[in-house]
């Protein structure tokens, strides 16, 4: 296999460390995770929430500037692939299984807490059904994508347009030169391998439960037997789907994730489209005009919000943004190269309309027609019907509960798992071949074994953490491996500024219009490489 000396074997190292303690200390490692998710959350809260808020900025301002010209690959770079299968690879390697986890989940806590420490309304009201509706656009919108698009701003443009290795070492160019292939280089990438371990398995562990709990509702409600409860069915469910990962990746991209991707957009907009016709219709329509109003008009200071001044309601914040805000930056590294991979020949301003608004308005849909869906439920048809099998049984059976409400519910429920599986196998997917890249030095062509190999560490981590005390281990690794990752991702801001006005400083310079012109005058021969001959830096 095709390894970095120092990469990859530590990153064995460092994963096998933490399955060790978590498995060995058992009640002792759980106790840590819970004092470490506190401790982080109160000490780091304001730097994720003025952190994700530079990344929105910086990525708009990269957009919209007169950067928004410069093509990752160089003026004649082509697209490897059609809008369509690239606006889907996109989508559903950023969210994968949330929307579906949290889709009916997340609004309901929401909805009973009367929108948390936020809005200050009554709990199980219609105002609080409005409130719940907005915070979570608010967590499923355009903030996440900020991550994700200047992680891959920064690798598309360092390695496609300067040349150099498809890891996160080439964006500290500009700052480390040639010690990016030294320990300073080495330091970053195995931060960014260990983030995406951790965020896969956080990732794992979540869909696992809710194909279990869709799996359970499905035989009790037809067959009146239920599948066996608790941690064995689910470490049982997640090796399947490592099986099934582990297949996809040896695959390939083109053959294995591309295809997934469509065929994952296809389920989910079947059942997008099914809810909205079977469910309240006219009711969804305007829970997303209401809900987008609430969103946009607490934009500002939803993003900016930090609970200095929420008394006793303190602490809700800290379980819900900041989670999600530690969450997105944790799934920056495997999301960002992968974006990276697969935006050679797009334009700065396509990348960032592209990764900023397309899925975000998807996400911001979804979240109106499924988080409506719920709410209605509540407040119209049975109050206590979705969010009393929620506090009784946890976060995964919500999503069929609601189901179970409106027609044609085994139709729904397993298009809903199927959506699941493919959710799951294609963010697993990208994900292992982005740690092949990151493992081999930042090459952009991974042996088919080292691509497989990453599954089943993913899957082991993902049962290790389930094991541990369940969600505590999975939102502490979450929290604890952002923080770090974080800080790396705000400097990256400023090497891709770096690297965009220097590019831009090349295109006005007197050598490159010469160059354009000459190759204008060719054209129809010998084509220049200008990407080698004149646009390195060096």
């Amino acid at each position: 296999m095709d390894i970095h000396p120092v990469v990859f074997p530590l990153t064995l190292l460092f994963v096998a460390l933490f399955l060790g303690f978590t498995l060995v200390l058992g009640d002792q490692a759980a106790r840590v995770y819970s004092v470490v998710f506190e401790s982080l959350n109160r000490n780091f809260g304001w730097f994720y929430i003025l952190a994700v808020n530079v990344f929105i900025f910086a990525l708009a301002w990269f957009g919209m500037s007169s950067y928004g010209h410069i093509r990752l690959g160089g003026p004649d770079a082509e697209p490897e692939f059609s809008n369509m299968s690239w606006l889907a690879m996109l989508f559903t390697s950023g969210m994968g299984v949330g929307l579906l986890f949290f889709g009916v989940a997340e609004p309901m806590y929401h909805f009973l807490s009367g929108g948390g420490s936020f809005f200050d309304v009554a709990p199980a009201s219609p105002a609080a059904g409005r409130a719940a509706t907005a915070i979570t656009m608010f967590h499923w919108g355009i903030h996440p994508w900020a991550i994700y698009g200047i992680v891959g701003l920064g690798l598309g443009f360092f390695s496609y347009n300067r040349g150099l290795p498809l890891g996160f070492r080439s964006v500290f160019y500009p700052i480390l030169g040639s010690r990016i292939y030294d320990w300073p280089g080495h330091s970053i990438d195995l931060a960014a391998t260990i983030a995406t371990v951790f965020g896969l398995a956080t990732a794992t562990g979540l869909g696992a439960l809710q194909i279990t709990a869709g799996l359970d509702f499905v035989f009790a409600s037809y067959t009146g037997t239920g599948i066996p409860a608790g941690v064995g069915t689910t470490v049982a469910i997640i090796a399947v789907l490592v099986g099934v990962t582990t297949v996809s990746a040896a695959v390939g991209l083109e053959s294995g994730v591309r295809r997934l991707a469509r065929a994952n957009v296809g389920l989910m907009l079947s059942l997008l489209l099914l809810l909205f016709v079977l469910g309240p219709t006219v009711y969804l329509l305007d829970v997303f005009n209401s809900g987008i109003a609430a969103y946009l008009g607490n934009f500002i200071e939803l993003s900016f919000y930090a609970e200095a001044f929420a008394g006793d309601s303190a602490g809700w914040q800290h379980d819900w943004t900041i989670f999600f805000w530690g969450f997105w930056i944790v799934w920056a590294p495997f999301v960002g190269l992968f974006i990276a991979r697969i935006s050679r020949g797009r334009t700065v301003r396509e990348f960032v309309g592209g990764v900023l608004l397309v899925p975000a308005l998807f996400s911001l849909v979804w979240m109106a027609v499924f988080n409506g869906s719920a709410i209605f439920v509540e407040l119209q048809i049975a109050g206590g019907g979705i969010t009393g099998p929620l506090q009784d049984q946890g976060r995964a059976v919500s999503l069929f509960t609601m189901l179970s409400y409106f027609p044609l519910t085994l139709v729904t429920s397993l298009t809903a798992i199927g959506a699941l599986v493919t959710f799951f196998v294609t963010s697993a997917d990208s994900g292992s071949l982005a740690i092949s890249y990151l493992t081999a030095g930042g090459t952009r062509e991974a042996e088919t074994r080292q691509r497989a190999i990453w599954p089943l560490l993913i899957g082991g981590t993902g049962v290790a953490l389930l094991l541990g005390d369940g969600l505590n281990a999975l939102q502490t690794a979450v929290i604890a491996a952002g923080l770090p990752f974080g800080v790396l991702i705000l400097v990256m801001v400023y090497t891709v500024y770096r690297g965009l006005e220097r590019e831009a400083e090349i295109y006005r310079s007197e050598a490159y219009q010469q160059a354009a012109d000459a190759s204008t005058d060719l054209e129809g021969t010998e084509p220049i490489d200008t990407t080698t001959s004149f646009r390195r830096d060096e």
